[in-house]
This record gives C-alpha cells, sequence and structure tokens, in this order.
C-alpha cells in the first residue's frame, strides 16, 4: 500500500515514530474502525483517527445534532443543528481528510444487527451511555473476536478500558447498574469529552499499530477536578454469560 506525496506530508510525524514508522502507518490506511456513538466520545474520536489515517471509519448513531450537543461534541457547527450526525460527520471528516472513507450506519445498534455490523470492522469503539447498547456491541464484539475500546463518561469523571476475548465488558458490569446516570441527569464538563475520546482513539491507534501495551484487561479512571488518574485491572469472571466456560 503506497503514499501518495502529500500522505507523506501529512502523515509526516507519524512515520518519524519508531514505534509506528511506514509500516503502522500503512496499517493505518487499511484498518477499519466503527463508532458507537457520534457524541461526546465518538465526536473527538473520530476527528483524531480521521486525522491519523484511519481508512475507513464507520458511525452508527441514529440521533440528531441538538445545541446541547455543542458544548462537548467538536465535531459539529451550529449549522448542523437538526441534520443527522452520521451525515454531518461525514461531511466535516471529509473535508479533514480526504483520503478517510466514512460509513455512515444511521441505527442503534442492539442485539438484533449488532453483529452484522461490527463484523465489516477491525476494532469498535463504543462511547455510548445506553448500558443495552453496550451489552450488545460487547456481545458482538466477542462473538466475531472484534477489539472493543470502551469509554465512559460523567460530570467529571472519565473511564477507558480494551477487551479483547477474556474479560469482556460484562465481566466488568454484569448487569445495568439500578442506579445508572447519562451526562443529560447529571451533567459533564466538555473538556472532559475531549480527553477520554482521545484516549480512545489513543488505544485504537496503539492495537491497530501494535504500538506500545494497550489497556487491555485493564480500566483507566481519569478523575479531572483532582487531575489524577489510576488504573485496575479487570478480572475475567467464570460466571460470565457471554465469555465465561
Amino acid at each position: 500500500m503506497s503514499f501518495s506525496e502529500r500522505e507523506v506530508e501529512r502523515y509526516a510525524r507519524h512515520l518519524v515514530l519508531r514505534e509506528i514508522g511506514g509500516p503502522g502507518q500503512q496499517k493505518l490506511k487499511a484498518a477499519k474502525v466503527l463508532l458507537v456513538g457520534a457524541g461526546g466520545l465518538g465526536a473527538p474520536a473520530a476527528l483524531y483517527l480521521a486525522a491519523a489515517g484511519v481508512g475507513t471509519i464507520g458511525i452508527a448513531d441514529a440521533d440528531t445534532v441538538s445545541l446541547s450537543n455543542l458544548q462537548r461534541q467538536v465535531l459539529y457547527a451550529e449549522g448542523d443543528v437538526g441534520k443527522p450526525k452520521v451525515e454531518a460527520a461525514a461531511t466535516h471528516l471529509a473535508a479533514l481528510n480526504p483520503n478517510v472513507a466514512v460509513v455512515p450506519h444511521p441505527v442503534w445498534l442492539d442485539a438484533s444487527n449488532a453483529r452484522e455490523i461490527v463484523r465489516g470492522y477491525d476494532i469498535v469503539l463504543d462511547g455510548t451511555d445506553d448500558f443495552a447498547t453496550r451489552f450488545a456491541v460487547s456481545d458482538a464484539c466477542l462473538a466475531e473476536g472484534k477489539v472493543l475500546v470502551s469509554g465512559a463518561l460523567g460530570r467529571w469523571t472519565g473511564q477507558v478500558g480494551v477487551f479483547h476475548g477474556q474479560p469482556c465488558y460484562r465481566c466488568l458490569v454484569p448487569e445495568i447498574p439500578p442506579d445508572a446516570e447519562t451526562c443529560a441527569l447529571v451533567g459533564v464538563v466538555g473538556a472532559l469529552a475531549g480527553v477520554i475520546g482521545a484516549m480512545m482513539a489513543l488505544e485504537a491507534v496503539k492495537v491497530i499499530t501494535g504500538a506500545g501495551k494497550p489497556l487491555a484487561g485493564r480500566l483507566l479512571i481519569y478523575d479531572a477536578l483532582a487531575a489524577e488518574t489510576r488504573t485496575v485491572r479487570i478480572g475475567a469472571d467464570p460466571a460470565c454469560p457471554a465469555c465465561g466456560a
């Protein structure tokens, strides 16, 4: 897979990195990444993946852009209000990097369609705030052997984890918490979405290029108010309904 002169200049800072270089950039160009949710986390992740030169970016989201999204969903502008997110995202990502193919999936993923959509991609980033969707995406990734990068946030705290086989996301969250919260209910500081979304994109780049040590089987938790991070290990649950024996 060759690069044009413009691509060589565009990705020059990657090409000089020992951990990426030409081979890693070719892997990025050949990669197919699915973003589940084009909201607070999916928006910044999409921007960085497109800028990095990921060849195909799928975006699954059935929502439209609203004015309240613009406080944190930096992929959109006021002129996008009322438009389907997948269409607005495709327009802005094409403007950022015309070498990237954006595939819109204007649907919510659930148990009935997640496997079919996930099957066409190499790695999946889930930034939704709905646990039913998270479970469906996790189960689909497990069934199809895909890497899942999961991100979540609320108020001033965010987290990122990488799942491939055991442990799976259900080992971390076995069932929907009775006190589950959404950003619409509890709020979230806008810049935190950028931090966690960028971390998700970074983990995807590491997985695709083989650089460094991804957060496989680990969960990174970021407390923005205290400016502190901690990483905890996720144990495989033998009784997990998805990946257990």
